[in-house]
């Protein structure tokens, strides 16, 4: 080749390599023996962070101070071994990110003369902080969410679609006293959590198979733990495709679930003794909404009304009240349902349901609000009272029937005692006058006696007789009794208590101790007196009843003693007051004072 060739083929390699200086991608620059730059293009000027200019004629130490002692080893090393190096990984801090390290990688290929001494280097740099920092951004991201995953107490494991367990979180194999290397490696049947039952183990091949082929599988079942304890876990297993819908793997979790499952176990238990308490009830209990559906119903009401159990949820509680009351109880339960209280329905009034064949029958309801999330529900508790009615209209007939009969035999017995006194009466004419007084202390006690039986006959209480009402009407009684000389006696009744009654027990001896010891006044206070006062008083206190009879006559004589005298009235009144079971105080001060002591009962 001559000379003028040789020089045009030497300027073409010029241009050419000026043009892949200039506009390749790559960095480029070539620096002598000293390391010093002699040519740099625009991109390696850029990584490294000044003008191609200020690279000239200056070395690597110059330049990149920080970078030299990175490259500079590897550079000289070209230089004297002439071996190039080639994809020589680089990081350190350039001018163009201040503070910060740039990562690229870098190829130094050696240049000689024609002698083949290595006069020189080419230098090509590929900047590698983008990818750098994206393997970074990833790796970081991996770890961020490896420690999330880790820290995270659900479990969750990469299987491959073979079913072998690949990774998983640490959190939960630590708590359920697994080592991570323990199980990685193992096909997950054969796992701690799933080989205590060969069932189990079954089970889980079938998902596993199911989720390779791309389903995802969800279901509760035990798993065991450190311990030999069970859990109940909620499984997951869903396939992992890459970008052309391939598994390439499968993603397993596990929540633990006990608590819920015992929450719901305790929960179906709980409804389930409420159902039978519901529907072994013998009352009949419904519930309804507030548009008066039933949502809510026992079989015990359904039983009540001849409805089927289903049937009852197709009705509302208007259709179980007669038709000639529904807009009425309709308007009555919506008033009730904007303040609801527990309550008695149609408390003394009569009520009346009715049964699906149109029979209408008696009932009691009771009303209890319920509060729900979804609002105020009415429970109603509907007693069927059929029997109870007959029963007392039964009651009721047999009262009726009681009660004539007693008023028939008390005003018979008052009729003969009235017989009695009358013949009396009549054989007092026939005797001499010294023993009509006897006949007519007799008289007086018979209409003593005849006067409870006409009190009891003309009132509706046929088991007390009012002992106000009593004394007073007998007290009048032996008043129309007197005789001329006795007009001059004066007899005061006094009582501010109408509510003491006596039983049919204490009536007949209270009566008769009244008429004797007033009798006994009339007859013997009073001798040589021109007139007489007798006051009788009628009080209760404290459960007890006091009777008081009092004279201002010239009192007892000091020979009579209770019961040991000849006076037929004084022998009664011991047996009497013992009847009675009373205590009977006497004072003979200024008069004769009688005072009974007795228990009563305060009847209205």
């Amino acid at each position: 080749m001559n000379v003028a060739a040789e020089a045009e083929l030497l300027e073409l390699k010029a241009g050419g390599f000026d043009a892949i200086l200039n506009n390749s991608e790559m960095g480029i620059a070539i620096l002598d023996d000293a390391l010093k730059y002699r040519q740099v293009n625009r991109v390696l000027a850029e990584f490294n962070g000044i003008s191609p200019e200020q690279h000239l004629d200056r070395t690597i130490w110059d330049v990149l101070p920080q970078l030299a002692p990175v490259v500079a080893p590897a550079l000289q090393n070209v230089l004297d071994t002439g071996v190039a190096v080639l994809d020589l990984k680089v990081s350190a801090s350039t001018p163009s990110i201040e503070g910060r390290e740039s990562h690229w990688e870098a190829s130094y290929l050696p240049i000689a003369n024609t002698e083949g001494n290595t006069v020189g280097i080419l230098a090509i740099a590929q900047n590698r902080t983008f990818e750098y920092q994206l393997d970074r951004a990833k790796k970081d991201s991996y770890d961020l969410v490896q420690r999330i995953l880790d820290s995270l107490f659900t479990f969750v494991g990469i299987l491959t679609p073979e079913g072998v367990l690949v990774d998983a979180n640490r959190a939960p194999l630590e708590a359920a006293g697994v080592n991570l290397q323990d199980v990685v490696g193992k096909r997950f049947w054969d796992c701690v959590w799933w080989n205590y039952s060969p069932q189990a183990q079954q089970h889980l091949k079938k998902a596993i198979e199911q989720a390779a082929q791309g389903q995802t599988l969800r279901f509760d079942v035990t798993n065991r733990i450190v311990g030999d304890t069970r859990i109940t876990v909620d499984f997951m297993l869903s396939p992992l495709t890459d970008d052309h819908g391939e598994v390439t793997h499968l993603i397993a979790s596990a929540n633990d679930v006990s608590q819920r499952k015992n929450r719901e176990t305790e929960l179906t238990y709980s409804e389930e003794r409420f159902r039978r308490v519901f529907d072994s009830t013998a009352d009949g209990l419904l519930m309804i909404d507030d548009d008066g559906k039933i949502i809510l119903a026992n079989h015990s009401v359904a039983k009540m009304f001849g409805y089927t159990h289903k049937e009852m949820y197709r009705c509302t509680v208007e259709d179980l009240v007669p038709e000639h009351i529904r807009p009425q109880h309709k308007s009555d339960r919506k008033k009730y349902q904007s303040a609801p209280q527990a309550r008695s329905m149609g408390a003394m009034r009569e009520l009346y349901a009715k049964r699906k064949d149109g029979s209408q029958f008696p009932v009691e309801i009771a009303l209890t609000p319920l509060q729900f999330p979804e609002g105020v529900r009415i429970l109603a508790t509907v007693v069927d009272i059929s029997i109870q009615k007959d029963i007392q209209s039964s009651l009721m007939n047999a009262l009726a029937e009681k009660t004539s009969l007693l008023n028939e035999v008390h005003h018979r017995v008052k009729n003969n005692l009235q017989v009695v006194s009358s013949l009396l009466s009549l054989q007092s004419r026939a005797v001499p006058d010294e023993l009509r007084p006897y006949f007519k202390d007799s008289r007086d006690r018979i209409k003593a006696m005849a006067l409870i039986h006409q009190q009891l006959y003309e009132q509706k209480d046929h088991e007390h007789v009012n002992a106000t009402k009593y004394s007073s009407n007998l007290i009048s009684l032996i008043r129309r009794s007197y005789t001329e000389s006795q007009k001059c006696i004066t007899i005061d009744f006094n009582s501010q208590d109408s509510s003491v009654n006596l039983t049919l027990d204490q009536a007949l001896p209270f009566g008769l101790l009244l008429n004797e010891l007033l009798a006994n006044a009339i007859k013997h206070a009073f001798k040589g007196m021109n007139s007489g006062q007798v006051d009788v008083s009628l009080y209760q206190n404290d459960e007890h009843t006091r009777l008081k009879i009092s004279d201002n006559g010239c009192g007892i004589p000091g020979d009579v003693t209770m019961g040991k005298t000849h006076s037929l009235g004084f022998q009664l009144i011991p047996g009497l007051i013992d009847q009675l079971g009373a205590t009977l105080n006497i004072n003979n001060d200024n008069g004769a004072t009688f005072e009974i002591k007795f228990a009563t009962e305060v009847y209205n």
